[in-house]
């Protein structure tokens, strides 16, 4: 029988920019940015503070999602570069990694539009919560590793490449649950849970939380919870998410820079000893089952079901890999492909290093080319991992 997976809780549309340098540096221009104001991290409310904010994670080479408190200055912005139109979430972008090897998913969306109904594949069914059309576009920023942009005294270079996230998405910050998810959870093998980071307000997130933990008992026995972090909007509401379903998730998942942000320190992801303290220091401030990590150089697992992530981890990387070097239309070929690329090879001197009782990690693939897709990689990974999940069976946790 070919495992359910049910994949949520929330969709965007989102404007995936080109970067140019010179844009940007037309806008440093016009708003009068200098050097010494970068570093300050303070709400975005038009554009000259959303310029401000990409560039500070610019010059890091992090990525990162930030709330826009002024949807006006999303599309203002976005209008001066050109775009692509795709989809996102967490959710639907596993899904639509999921699709491109032929396996099925239903998918729960807060919000829908005529591009959710151009876009979504036939192996792509869903449900959702809303009650009528809405589009409140994701701005996404991307960048190439040695990008650069001049501002009045100096030259900033970007040291990696990477992705940032603007939101103002009313639809997602309210994240109402579908009353069909329950029936649908109840013939579910395999669920994701993603989104929640993108709410605001204390009091809806307890009621929605309340409200899912309710639809989640209406799982079946054995069924498997992954749960992937993302940047909180407000940043506090992370360890509400945390203390209601922690019990409930079988895997907790975040990328480097949200596992940066849980330490409150930058990591050294290629020294043993740093990431070692680091996964300590981590399984204390969420003391899940078990964890995955997934980086630029690796992904791992750490906690009860460590050596069981084995093949999951490895699909993830596998698709991850192929969506950085072919972008969204990748085939089945081409996914396969990719096992054959080399290691990372500080990746897997990493890898072998931290691998022991608790803790197993594979090497990301070694990949050059001139124009990566940066966007959506870790939703990639999750469906990788999920794929492979699937394949061997979600029983394996039971």
């Amino acid at each position: 029988m070919t495992p359910r997976l049910v994949l949520g809780l929330g969709g965007s549309v989102d404007y995936e920019i080109a970067w140019s340098s010179k844009v940007i540096e037309d806008l440093v221009e016009s708003h009068g940015i200098r050097a010494e104001e970068l570093g300050n991290t303070t709400p975005i409310v038009d554009e000259r503070s959303l310029v401000l904010s990409v560039l500070e994670y610019f010059r890091r080479g992090a990525g990162g999602e930030r709330h826009v408190a002024a949807p006006d200055s999303l599309e203002t912005f976005a209008a001066r570069f050109h775009r692509k139109v795709t989809l996102g979430g967490t959710g639907v972008r596993a899904g639509l990694a999921l699709a491109r090897l032929g396996m099925p998913s239903t998918l729960h969306l807060v919000s829908v539009n005529e591009h959710f109904r151009r876009l979504l594949p036939a192996e792509c069914s869903w449900i959702t919560s809303a009650e009528h059309d809405s589009i409140e576009p994701h701005v996404i920023v991307q960048w190439e590793e040695g990008a650069r942009v001049r501002i009045p005294g100096t030259e900033l270079v970007a040291p990696f490449p990477n992705r940032l996230i603007y939101v103002n998405d009313p639809p997602n910050a309210e994240m109402r649950l579908s009353p069909d998810l329950p029936e649908v959870l109840a013939k579910a093998h395999i669920v994701l849970l993603s989104g929640l980071n993108a709410m605001q307000d204390e009091g809806v997130l307890a009621a929605r939380l309340t409200e899912l933990r309710s639809a989640l008992d209406a799982l079946p026995e054995g069924a498997f919870v992954y749960y992937e972090d993302a940047g909180f909007h407000r940043p506090a509401l992370s360890a509400r998410v945390r203390a209601a379903l922690l019990d409930r998730i079988d895997v907790y998942g975040m990328n480097e820079d949200e596992m940066q942000v849980h330490l409150g320190h930058a990591v050294d992801l290629l020294d043993p000893v740093a990431v070692r303290e680091a996964l300590g220091d981590l399984a204390f401030v969420i003391p899940a089952r078990t964890f995955v990590v997934h980086t630029k150089y690796w992904a791992l697992a750490a906690g009860d079901h460590a050596e069981q992530c084995a093949p999951a981890l490895s699909g993830g990387i596998a698709m991850a890999s192929t969506r950085y070097r072919c972008g969204d239309d990748f085939t089945v070929e081409q996914y396969a492909g990719t096992a054959d690329l080399p290691l990372n090879e500080a990746g897997a001197a990493l890898a072998a290093a931290i691998s022991g009782p608790g803790v197993h990690a594979v090497a990301a693939r070694a990949i050059s080319i001139p124009t990566p897709t940066t966007v959506g990689l870790g939703d990639s990974f999750v469906g990788g991992f999920l794929a492979a999940l699937a394949t061997e069976g979600a029983s394996v946790w039971t």
